[in-house]
């Protein structure tokens, strides 16, 4: 067994390569020997964003607090509130984020393949975000 402590999770600024706005990310847990899976609790102010981007294993959000909006390619933004848990396929084109007026939370788990967790894409643009 093994238990680490909240004291123990380092909170870092979200890079703003793959981000818009302020956000956090803590890792809750990473790949450990025998399994492909990690987490990371990440935080978006309000009208903060992630960029397009795709998982090889998929991607598993657990929205934890505030109100988010989420986005597959060629469809609309849906908006996500606590207890709502969203399944973006392999592979799948997409991005969340805060909604413009309030903050979001959200467990993002995702799994390993191949050595490969995400594929970051272009930036959501403000026109694309506000539609």
């Amino acid at each position: 067994m093994k238990i680490t402590r909240n004291q123990e999770i380092h909170s870092a600024p979200g890079p703003e390569a793959y981000f818009t706005g302020a956000v956090r990310v803590e890792m809750q847990f990473s790949q450990q020997p025998r399994t492909k899976a990690a987490a990371a609790m990440v935080t978006f102010e309000a009208g903060a964003r992630t960029a397009w981007h795709t998982h090889p294993a998929g991607q598993t959000l657990i929205i934890t607090s505030g109100m988010g909006w989420i986005q597959k390619e060629g469809e609309a933004i849906v908006e996500v509130f606590p207890g709502d848990v969203i399944y973006f396929e392999p592979e799948e084109k997409h991005w969340h984020g805060a909604s413009p007026q309030k903050a979001m939370s959200h467990l993002a788990i995702q799994e390993e393949v191949d050595g490969k967790v995400v594929d970051w894409m272009e930036k959501v643009a403000d026109d694309q975000y506000k539609k």
